[in-house]
């Protein structure tokens, strides 16, 4: 049966989009239609990621023999030496995501051919019956589908999925990638359908991926899959290894009666961002509803200031509500980005302004801090709080995720494929067309072309608050431009029409007009600000955190003078001062009170002796650790005899 989307009708092209669902408020646009300054915050990082990630990616994949693997199973080799877990099979899809949306976006004669010796290599290790893998089903390992807690067969096909979505909807429908993606996609259809196997995958991904094949193939038994993927999981079936629990697969309590995500973060990412597609593409309502109450519940009780999901090292997993340590913080790269696929499902459902906003600060302090400047390291964990410096990374494979500096690759290597397809597919959450006219979503500097639409973004942000949008072209229905106010921008600004400046709260903006010539400045508020926990959070009560546009900062010891302690610090609650690169907050160095020789508590109530004053600098989160190891802290403790309520800078 083919799945029928309205914007297939009267040949109609469908957008190189990673989400195209078949209704909503809002459609993203494609990745070719946003062209970025080099120079800017995001188009800076995506031109790394195009001239280094993807190739440090594929090196890394190389010396490591996680491509030899398909090599050997195209050869009918032995696979006693097959390399990496089960799961590195994925890491090449996700590369050949991130390469499709990227030469979607730009297109490179290099990186072309680059892509299709890849596919080759893929698809000449596809079984005759349509499955794909190099751990199971082979002489000499187990059977396919024998270990469905842990194995990740269906996960990596369902990674192999994507990026062929990727390809085909960046203008290669027709694509050797698509053609094995579509036979591994009735390969699973067949053996877990209705009728067949009735297990799901350990790690939720399948769902997304065949979800979004469904709506690029044209065919509704893939969505229909899906479905019955979700509909299976949360009733205890799958066999729960030593030290984990049904919560950690999503298997202990069904999607729909869910109140919040928990266990695996990633997991639970993944398969909620499948669960909107379904419901979407489904007209289920109910499902929709349920899915935007466990966001919301998630997001007021379960994720850091920085938008990072996860808490939990042992399990990468969410804690409790208000179980948010930030030294502890785990926050993988992996849940950011999974994070931003979630929200960007439900805002095109919803078009409510919630959803952007949250994408905004999982962006710029997640995906964001996880690269390093030259594209060839990463951060996997990312914590609030580095009580030590760590050790500088060498040219091996580090088995850390939360080693406190950016390794070049780990032995599970998820997150540097994955915000190397994010940042090559990021234009398509930049903006959205309506009904009514084009939404700018995130701001960052470049032209946006799309649906009769060109126009131009002037700015330095997030290292400035103004932006100047300057229109070169308007359709002629639907002239309306809408612009969101994030929430953080209280006092913020609309200029246009040669009209003076008008305050305008946070949320949507409409311009209800505007036409070729029209320049709009909007200013946001840039001063920094201090950002207190809600008081059930126990890790970092008392403290404080600073915000600017829309960054957190934080304080390295780098920083700081020599003999003074990070953890010795107090902070004033005075409004920070901006400087150029970030704030400065005033604050003390404190002389703890001697502790018992025994135990580090005493039996008066504590006091602190201010030592010394100082300006500490507090630079933007995701440059931390780039000038080398360090300690840092993004909440600070306030000084233990001062008001908590926010006094005026003298």
């Amino acid at each position: 049966m083919v799945l029928e989307h309205p914007l297939a009708s009267a040949g109609a092209r469908l957008e190189a989009v990673p989400v195209a669902p078949s209704a909503g408020r809002a459609r993203g646009i494609g990745v070719g239609a946003v062209h970025l300054d080099p120079e800017g915050f995001w188009g800076r990082r995506q031109r790394v990621n195009a001239s280094a990630t993807l190739a440090h990616c594929r090196e890394w994949m190389e010396r490591l023999g996680w491509l030899d693997n398909f090599d050997r199973v195209a050869q009918g080799a032995p696979l006693d030496a097959r390399t990496g877990w089960v799961f590195s099979d994925s890491e090449v899809y996700k590369l050949l995501e991130g390469m499709a949306w990227e030469l979607g976006r730009s297109p490179d004669e290099s990186l072309e051919r680059s892509f299709a010796e890849l596919v080759d290599r893929v698809a000449r290790a596809q079984d005759d019956d349509g499955y794909l893998g190099t751990a199971f089903g082979h002489p000499g390992q187990a059977p396919r589908y024998s270990d469905l807690s842990m194995g990740h067969e269906l996960y990596n096909m369902g990674h192999l999925v994507q990026a062929a979505v990727a390809r085909a909807r960046t203008g290669h429908p027709d694509d050797r990638l698509v053609e094995v993606a579509r036979r591994a996609a009735d390969h699973i259809c067949r053996e877990f359908g209705a009728g067949g196997r009735e297990g799901v995958c350990g790690h939720a991904e399948i769902e997304v991926a065949l979800a979004e094949a469904g709506r690029a193939f044209g065919e509704r038994r893939y969505l229909e899959q899906a479905d019955l993927f979700l509909t299976r999981r949360g009733r205890g079936t799958l066999p729960v290894p030593p030290l984990l629990s049904p919560e950690y697969f999503q298997d202990d309590v069904p999607v729909r009666d869910a109140g919040a995500l928990r266990g695996h973060a990633v997991r639970a990412l993944y398969l909620s961002a499948g669960a909107v597609d379904v419901a979407v593409d489904s007209g289920d309502d109910a499902l929709l509803a349920t899915l935007e109450r466990q966001w919301e519940n998630t997001l007021a009780r379960r994720t850091y200031l920085t938008g990072g999901m996860g808490s939990r090292h042992q399990d990468e997993g969410f804690g409790e509500d208000w179980e948010l340590p930030a030294d502890r913080a785990y926050c993988e790269t992996c849940a950011g980005v999974a994070s931003i696929m979630f929200a960007w499902r439900l805002f095109l459902a919803t078009g409510d302004v919630r959803y952007p906003d949250v994408i905004e600060r999982t962006l710029f302090n997640v995906v964001a801090t996880s690269p390093s400047a030259d594209g060839r390291a990463f951060f996997y964990a990312n914590p609030l709080h580095q009580r030590e410096a760590g050790a500088p990374a060498d040219d091996g494979v580090n088995t850390r995720a939360e080693g406190g500096v950016r390794a070049p690759w780990f032995e599970v290597s998820c997150c540097p494929t994955n915000v190397a397809r994010t940042l090559a597919s990021l234009a398509s959450y930049l903006a959205a067309v309506d009904d009514e006219g084009l939404i700018l979503l995130q701001y960052a500097a470049g032209e946006v072309a799309t649906d009769g639409w060109r126009l131009r973004v002037a700015s330095d942000y997030p290292d400035a608050g103004s932006l100047t949008v300057t229109i070169d072209e308007v359709p002629a229905a639907a002239p309306r431009l809408r612009l969101r106010i994030p929430a953080w921008a209280d006092g913020a600004t609309v200029a246009a029409a040669d009209a003076p400046a008008r305050a305008v709260a946070p949320g949507w903006y409409d311009l209800p007009s505007v036409a070729p010539g029209d320049v709009v400045i909007l200013t946001l508020p840039h001063e920094p600000r201090l950002m207190f926990p809600d008081a059930r959070i126990d890790a970092v009560r008392g403290s404080a955190a600073i915000e600017r546009g829309p960054l957190v900062l934080c304080a390295e010891s780098l920083d700081l003078p020599d003999g003074v302690a990070l953890e010795d610090l107090r902070l004033l609650p005075l409004v920070p001062r901006a400087f150029a690169d970030g704030a400065r907050a005033r604050a003390v160095v404190v002389e703890a009170p001697a502790g018992s020789a025994v135990l580090p508590y005493g039996s008066g109530i504590p006091t602190e002796r201010p030592a010394s004053t100082l300006d500490v600098t507090f630079v933007p989160y995701h440059r931390w650790a780039e000038r080398g190891p360090s300690q840092m802290r993004v909440f600070v403790p306030l000084l233990s005899d001062t008001p908590t309520g926010v006094q005026e800078r003298p």
